[in-house]
């Protein structure tokens, strides 16, 4: 078992010239659609939303490791949701659980994925990210 049950790893041998290789089977799923803000609908691709963590990750301390684990548990919560997502809720999945990871790149990728225009907005961000309520106190 490899890729916490997801995947079977196999050692074989190629029978012409006792070459050994890695194998791994998955299960094929459904392709999982995401809906672009233009209307166009494309397969998700992981590789975009690590491309975009990387970038929002970038000279901080976040590893590899940490950022493949992230793109593949938004992958995972998209496809529990079924066939179609929007780009926002790709967007919102990855915010999510990138607040729990970096502040900074938290920001980072907020200022691109939410389009931020002047420092009002940064502001606005960095007071919801770091607002918490006072316990309500019974009479």
């Amino acid at each position: 078992m490899a890729e916490e049950g997801g995947s079977i790893r196999r050692r074989r041998e190629c029978v012409a010239c006792g070459q050994r290789f890695t194998t791994f089977e998955r299960i094929e799923e459904m392709p999982l659609i995401v809906e672009k803000r233009s209307g166009e609908r494309e397969p998700f691709d992981r590789l975009k939303v690590i491309t975009g963590l990387n970038s929002a990750c970038k000279n901080r301390p976040v590893s590899e490791d940490a950022i493949d684990h992230l793109a593949l548990d938004v992958e995972e919560a998209l496809r529990a949701r079924g066939e179609g997502v929007s780009t926002q809720d790709v967007g919102v999945a990855v915010l999510e659980r990138l607040k729990a990871v970096d502040d900074v790149a938290y920001l980072r990728f907020a200022s691109v994925y939410k389009g931020f225009e002047d420092i009002g907005d940064f502001e606005r961000e960095v007071g919801l990210l770091t607002k918490e309520t006072a316990p309500k106190r019974k009479p």
